[in-house]
């Protein structure tokens, strides 16, 4: 889903259903593929890409950017057949925000970044039917409306805003970590969204002064450190730290708390009472509590100009990664532009 108002979202949801989601994103309003659909459509667009004539380099990493008078010449790649440099005049930077060691590789190469704000929080859980008790007033309901979805914010004491983030009705809370030794968990729902609990992101935001010290990549770092806690707790396994909201809420030595900066859990400990008055029993003690959600958004920007192009000419940063969408739709929104860029501009 997106809040974009971007006339190129039809050609996204379009080009979706032509590679087998479900027609009904074209007309509902909060458009829904599900996981296990979404899996057979990258499949699909992979395949219209290579029978266009593209390439699909798996196993394969960017490790270097060949730059020539302040233009990119080439970027060297590393795959399961060896190095090899791709000479070209255009690069699309089409990263996400987990790219940390292409980040490095950029901010080494003389790319111009800095940092951003983000958020950062837990998973909560609840029974599906209880949403939708208090959303339809009669469970039931769901049976005809599908099952019922909330988005939700708070304006907290300490200025901060806390928000529900990418609810996941009748879905299931994942592990998505992308580095050894850290925990990060994500939400999905499958397209039938028919699992017995719905779950959502609470999270707070991260503000650049919370975690800036010298450079543009250190909220990366403020991002690794709160996973790394996150991966202690259960003694270095790859579980995730769970609760029940009664208990972080009691327990000033509960897993999860320990694992949260100080204006984060404050946030959360003010942030899911108010939500409870607006959705009965949303603060329920036995409501699950998973942690820890680090990677909503990139902590990183990469500017760019009107022609969309960063400080080394030819080098195009586009989408979550690089901090110019918010989500998998308003990043295929951003892809189109840049690629019209590159179609349209003057050689260099």
């Amino acid at each position: 889903t997106t809040g974009t108002k971007d006339l190129r979202n039809r050609m996204v949801l379009e080009t979706f259903v032509n590679a087998g989601a479900d027609p009904e994103i074209l007309y509902i309003k909060k458009p829904h593929i599900g996981t296990d659909v979404l899996k057979g459509v990258v499949a699909s667009l992979r395949k219209q890409i290579q029978k266009m004539g593209g390439e699909i380099r798996f196993q394969t990493k960017a490790t270097d950017l060949l730059i020539e008078d302040g233009k990119i010449a080439g970027v060297l790649i590393e795959g399961i057949d060896g190095k090899e440099i791709v000479r070209t005049n255009d690069v699309i930077l089409a990263i996400g925000h987990s790219a940390r060691d292409t980040f490095q590789m950029l901010y080494k190469s003389g790319v111009t970044m800095e940092p951003k704000p983000f958020s950062m929080g837990i998973r909560i859980e609840h029974p599906q039917k209880l949403i939708d008790a208090s959303q339809y007033g009669e469970a039931d309901l769901a049976k005809v409306l599908g099952p019922a979805e909330y988005k939700l914010v708070h304006h907290c004491r300490n200025g901060r805003g806390v928000y529900s983030f990418c609810m996941c009705p009748g879905g299931q809370v994942i592990t998505s970590s992308s580095e050894s030794g850290g925990i990060v968990i994500n939400g999905m729902s499958f397209h039938a969204r028919d699992g017995e609990y719905a779950n959502s992101g609470i999270l707070t935001d991260v503000r650049v002064s919370d975690y800036y010290k010298n450079s543009p990549l250190d909220g990366l770092e403020f991002q690794r450190s709160v996973e790394k806690a996150a991966y202690a707790i259960n003694g270095n396994e790859n579980k995730p730290p769970r609760t029940s909201w009664g208990e972080f809420r009691k327990d000033s030595n509960n897993c999860l708390r320990k694992c949260l900066p100080d204006f984060v859990l404050e946030s959360i400990l003010e942030g899911i009472p108010a939500f409870g008055k607006k959705i009965k029993g949303f603060d329920n003690g036995n409501a699950r509590l998973i942690g820890v959600e680090t990677r909503s958004s990139s902590p990183v920007r990469i500017p760019r100009d009107q022609q969309f192009i960063c400080n080394i000419k030819g080098i195009y940063p586009g989408g979550e990664g690089a901090g110019h969408a918010g989500g998998i739709v308003s990043a295929a929104v951003d892809g189109i532009r840049l690629a019209e860029a590159v179609a349209t501009r003057d050689r260099l």
